[in-house]
């Protein structure tokens, strides 16, 4: 069976996977973010067979995520740079950083955002960068764009879960203005 692609979906959730969709792809860019530049780093970082890698990367230059820029001409060999595009990944990489030693924490928190000056760890949250407030399932919902299709999908005309409870709507109200340490970027999408 052939593998169905996402490149054109209409989704942007889809179109996205297409392009990082693989555990692979998004290790290679996590090394990338770490400083990795060139072939063998990789390699050595992630264990990954050769064949497995040049492919992977190849479709993130493909994709516009990396870069190709030569270091030696004899023998031929390039490092392999974040794009603009590849940069602009970081955000959803910390997302999954944090949503990882939420839920899946094995021995611990083994890696944490910090903050340079200080070291003080950092908890990732998704914020309206309008107005500064955190985006929560009670307060948002996905909703058709602008270059929505006239008819968008039943399931983007409703919110995701029931309606809150009027009594329960204050509390949610507060809860999403609130610092809570247990919460997480993945809070709400």
């Amino acid at each position: 069976m052939q593998r169905k692609s996402h490149r054109n979906a209409v989704c942007p959730v889809a179109r996205s996977m297409e392009r990082v969709g693989d555990a692979w792809s998004v290790l290679i860019l996590r090394e990338a973010f770490y400083g990795a530049t060139r072939f063998d780093a990789f390699q050595k970082a992630l264990g990954i067979a050769p064949n497995m890698l040049t492919r992977r990367l190849n479709a993130l230059v493909d994709d516009g995520l990396m870069v190709r820029r030569p270091y030696s001409t004899h023998p031929p060999r390039d490092d392999y740079v974040l794009t603009e595009l590849g940069r602009d990944f970081r955000p959803v990489l910390l997302t999954l950083l944090a949503w990882g030693n939420r839920h899946f924490p094995g021995a611990g928190e083994t890696m944490r955002l910090v903050e340079l000056s200080s070291g003080r760890p950092v908890r990732v949250a998704l914020i309206d960068a309008d107005t500064g407030e955190r985006i929560t399932e009670a307060r948002h919902r996905i909703a058709p764009g602008p270059a929505a299709s006239e008819a968008p999908p039943a399931r983007l005309a409703a919110p995701a879960t029931a309606p809150l409870p009027a009594s329960g709507r204050a509390a949610a109200h507060a809860q999403a203005h609130e610092v809570n340490p247990a919460a997480s970027a993945t809070d709400a999408l």
